[in-house]
């Protein structure tokens, strides 16, 4: 029986066509490592879910990509396959204990091209370190001076993404003044914005008391359901406001994205036909070919 023009005929076509495209479109090289923040104070909009399968697509598009896991959970580390079990040298040992990146880092099984700093539970006391490192100058610098020496030594990833915690305490401050980009995903749903001038004023005074560079360059809508009328009202007041940073590409609601960390993997390798591995190769692309345009 054929499925010419029904609709799973229809949507099976369109997921062809869409991957053909997606991997037949090169993607252009940053000048230098560009380092992004992924960053909502909102719990549940999709944040390092985001992280890792924007890094993966990259990954996947044949670009090198590091993720820095700085939420405690280490939800980015786990989705990554990468080991995080207590003793594990990771993030923790590098912001305070002086280790080295080069030392701690990972390659995920997902992709050669894909490699983690992961997070283990000794991150939980991090803030509190760094609360009573206060006296020290450098106390917000510390992952800056970290990823710095990193790149110093030779490492050059094309991507640093920084998962930072659903919060806008002094680890997203060490990861906002590492970083020359924050990425900012927003959910489809009510109070979207909610919270949203809170980090927008965050990032002001980051840009003026400790880092002119850092801009919102790339906000992502998540968790998109078509079905829904909020989900496109959300979608036209965020474009409404903030044209010039918001994606084209939405990521929908996806069983295929949800189940994916559970096997210790991004979508993009669980399933990369899926729409929502599509949508997240789409918004990859578009990263890099806007910051090629925008001279990154």
């Amino acid at each position: 029986m054929s499925m010419t023009g029904s609709p799973l005929g229809d949507e099976l076509f369109q997921s062809s066509s869409r991957l053909k495209k997606i991997e037949a479109t090169p993607l252009p090289k940053p000048l230098k490592t560009r380092v992004i923040s992924v960053s909502n104070q909102k719990g549940g909009v999709g944040k390092t879910t985001s992280t890792v399968n924007l890094a993966a697509a990259l990954a996947a598009k044949g670009l090198k990509v590091l993720v820095i896991d700085l939420d405690p959970q280490g939800n980015a580390s786990t989705a990554l396959g990468i080991e995080h079990g207590e003793g594990t040298l990771g993030v923790y040992e590098v912001l305070i204990e002086g280790a080295e990146i080069k030392d701690a880092v990972q390659v995920s099984p997902e992709n050669p091209n894909l490699s983690c700093l992961p997070a283990t539970i000794d991150l939980a006391g991090a803030e509190i370190e760094i609360v009573t490192a206060f006296e020290r100058e450098n106390w917000h610098a510390l992952l800056k001076t970290a990823i710095d020496t990193y790149l110093a030594q030779g490492n050059h990833p094309d991507y640093i993404f920084i998962d930072c915690p659903p919060s806008l305490g002094l680890l997203t401050v060490n990861a906002f003044v590492a970083a020359t980009e924050v990425l900012l995903p927003i959910q489809c749903e009510y109070y979207a914005l909610e919270g949203l001038s809170q980090l927008l004023r965050n990032i002001e005074r980051i840009q003026q008391a400790l880092n002119p560079q850092l801009v919102l360059s790339t906000i992502l809508l998540t968790m998109y359901d078509s079905r829904t009328k909020l989900a496109s009202a959300v979608v036209d007041d965020v474009r409404q406001h903030f044209p010039a940073q918001t994606l084209n590409s939405v990521i929908p609601r996806n069983v295929r994205v949800s189940e994916a960390p559970s096997f210790g993997r991004t979508v993009i390798s669980h399933d990369k036909s899926s729409v929502g591995s599509l949508s997240y190769l789409e918004a990859a692309i578009e990263i890099a070919q806007k910051g090629a345009q925008n001279g990154r």
